[in-house]
């Protein structure tokens, strides 16, 4: 029998499955603050940069009795934007893109959410993996082939599926099952997804698993390629590349299209030799990640959150590199979600300005 979430519990980690808050964990529903700092944190899937970073933040402020972050496993992107609105979650991680369309009450969501931005992260990196010994090159080559577009609700859902329609691939008329994105032991592992095959030869059969269900499923030769967006490394691709001799595809191609149908989100980066064993360097698709909040949350509660997101920088690194690259001048660069005025409030007692006239993603000079 698969394992329920609560057997995944991380005691140390304080990390728990969002299926399991029954309840809302708001601190700022309460009188602010000599209260404790308490806050729940909408991460992703295990095996992610996400999950890695929310536990790792839950984990180095563990020993605070005056904070209390609680680290929940999601789907990601899509579907903690919508938590964060509802009030599920205190904060989140997000693609900067997802978190537009959010704000803008734009497709997949219905109306506008009110997410406001923490703090601009890191860049997150399109990953398109397929095994070495596969013919394909290209995201065109997977024409017929079966492909995992990452967990529902994801925001690597939402750009292998900008990716695919650059391409000029069409979903398969019969998609195959998808796993329940919050069961990281889902029995959809034991599903064989290359049936049925896609009638059209410009069409792709897409199966949606979290990032550790993917990497299984590219092992066992049940899908012929995944894709992922996270921080590099990602621990899940790490692993895999130890035991699997596998490949990214180059993605620079698709830069130009995606910047002109969707926005300046998105920008071409490296993925140096080296950062997978045995992996070829390719360029990539590069999106920035954001840390967001409700826009209800009060001004003190979304500064000291700030601060302590960066007070917690060094032991963060020491937990995964990608913390380095946080850092007062990119992280007010979130627009078009705005930053939360208490973060801006933080920002600006550390000598960097944010103007909400700001277009783009370019930070404001400092004072």
């Amino acid at each position: 029998m698969a394992r329920t979430p609560t057997h995944r519990l991380w005691a140390t980690t304080r990390v728990l499955t969002a299926g399991l808050l029954a309840v809302s964990l708001l601190s700022w529903s309460h009188p602010p603050r000599t209260d404790p700092l308490r806050l729940a944190i909408g991460t992703g899937g295990s095996g992610g940069v996400y999950h890695v970073y929310g536990a790792g933040l839950a984990q180095v402020t563990a020993p605070d009795p005056d904070t209390q972050i609680t680290a929940l496993t999601t789907a990601a992107s899509v579907e903690n934007n919508r938590l964060v609105a509802s009030g599920s979650l205190d904060a989140a991680f997000t693609l900067a893109d997802v978190a537009a369309l959010a704000v803008e009450g734009r497709e997949p969501f219905d109306r506008p959410l009110p997410i406001t931005a923490i703090a601009r992260l890191y860049d997150n990196y399109t990953h398109v993996v397929v095994r070495a010994n596969s013919p394909y090159e290209t995201v065109s080559d997977l024409a017929g082939s079966t492909v995992s577009v990452g967990a529902r609700g994801s925001g690597t859902e939402m750009i292998a599926e900008r990716l695919l329609s650059t391409a000029g691939l069409e979903e398969g008329p019969d998609d195959v099952p998808t796993e329940p994105p919050m069961d990281e032991e889902s029995p959809q592992d034991l599903l064989d997804p290359r049936e049925p095959v896609p009638d059209d030869p410009s069409e792709v059969n897409r199966t949606r698993l979290s990032i550790g269900s993917s990497v299984r499923a590219l092992e066992d030769e049940r899908i012929d390629a995944f894709f992922w967006s996270g921080g590099l490394p990602t621990q899940a691709v790490s692993d895999l590349a130890a035991r699997t001799p596998v490949r990214l595809l180059d993605l620079s191609e698709h830069v130009p299209e995606l910047v002109e149908e969707h926005g300046e989100f998105y920008s071409e980066l490296p993925v140096p030799t080296g950062t997978y064993e045995n992996v070829p360097a390719v360029r990539t698709i590069g999106v920035p990640s954001l840390l967001v909040a409700n826009a209800q949350m009060p001004d003190r509660t979304a500064r000291e959150f700030t601060r302590l997101l960066f007070e917690s920088q060094n032991a963060l690194v020491e937990i995964h590199p990608v913390a380095l690259h946080l850092h007062p001048r990119s992280a007010i660069a979130t627009l078009p979600v705005p930053l939360h005025p208490g973060a801006t409030n933080y920002y600006r007692s550390v000598k960097y300005a944010y103007d909400e006239r700001t277009s783009g993603l370019s930070p404001k000079s400092t004072y």
